[in-house]
């Protein structure tokens, strides 16, 4: 990274970002030469002390084809964000915190997709937020298994 002095090194640090961001953006390999990029609702979790991330989509697409073809992605999600400008210099610079990251992609199997979507859900609304189970047939459900990931932070310094 260039800028270490902005980096997140922290693991906690990095969750709490993550917490505060409200949208991941998954990029895949769409096999042609072009990366496949979405924005996604997303949940957190962990399994064997390893950080997943957890989509859910509709039961069929063509993310869906890329995944089984390589199941390797990269993740960007990023929040904090407040234009900083300066008219006396004629600058401006954009105050932000954002996470990126790259792991491995796989389906969900019916039996964990409560579960998963239950991380989903505690993502955006209080603990406990009820939601209709009826849709759980007919929504896929992925995850995400953190291989590696950094963050980065860029704030005004105080005067």
């Amino acid at each position: 990274m260039r800028r270490s002095d902005r980096e997140i090194t922290d693991r906690e640090e990095l969750l709490e970002v993550m917490g505060r961001c409200d949208v991941c953006r998954l990029a895949l390999n769409d096999g042609a030469g072009w990366p496949y990029l979405l924005p996604l609702n997303f949940g957190l979790g962990e399994e064997d002390g390893k950080l997943v991330l957890y989509f859910h989509g509709a039961a069929e697409g063509r993310k869906y084809e890329l995944i089984a073809r390589d199941p390797r992605a990269s993740f960007e999600m990023d929040c904090a964000h407040r234009l900083v400008t300066d008219e006396a210099r004629g600058y401006c610079t954009m105050e932000y915190e954002s996470v990126i990251g790259r792991g491995r992609l796989e389906i969900v199997p019916e039996e964990g997709k409560l579960a998963a979507l239950r991380a989903l859900m505690a993502h955006y609304h209080e603990a406990g937020f009820p939601f209709s189970h009826a849709a759980l047939p007919r929504t896929t459900v992925m995850k995400l298994t953190v291989e590696h990931m950094t963050g980065k932070r860029r704030k005004k310094a105080a005067k």
